[in-house]
């Protein structure tokens, strides 16, 4: 595999009974299983690196989603927000502002 250009990690931690609620009980595996399709579907390999991670924030706004090198931090992603995201972002360069985390968040 070479060096990806973009890298998007997913979170899909589940810590039980997390006061705040967690990325898992709200669909990121789902999330990063529609990542993967995605990927698959457009051959999408070279450049792109697509991983499950922990905690990377705001566990009350997930799922949560990362995109390096950008520092792009997306919130309450769903399976049907992927190819929006691999669209706008990952193919054009322009990030999906509707799903953007909130400065005072990220």
């Amino acid at each position: 595999m070479s060096k990806p250009a973009r890298h998007v990690f997913i979170c899909t931690q589940n810590p039980p009974q997390h006061p705040r609620g967690s990325c898992a009980a709200k669909g990121s595996t789902a999330v990063l299983q529609a990542f993967w399709a995605e990927q698959q579907k457009r051959q999408a390999y070279e450049g792109l690196a697509i991983t499950y991670s922990g905690c990377i924030g705001p566990c009350d706004q997930g799922a949560n989603v990362l995109v390096y090198p950008e520092s792009v931090l997306y919130r309450n992603v769903t399976p049907e927000d992927v190819a929006e995201i691999f669209d706008a972002h990952l193919v054009g360069g322009t990030p999906v502002g509707r799903l953007l985390a909130p400065g005072s968040v990220w």
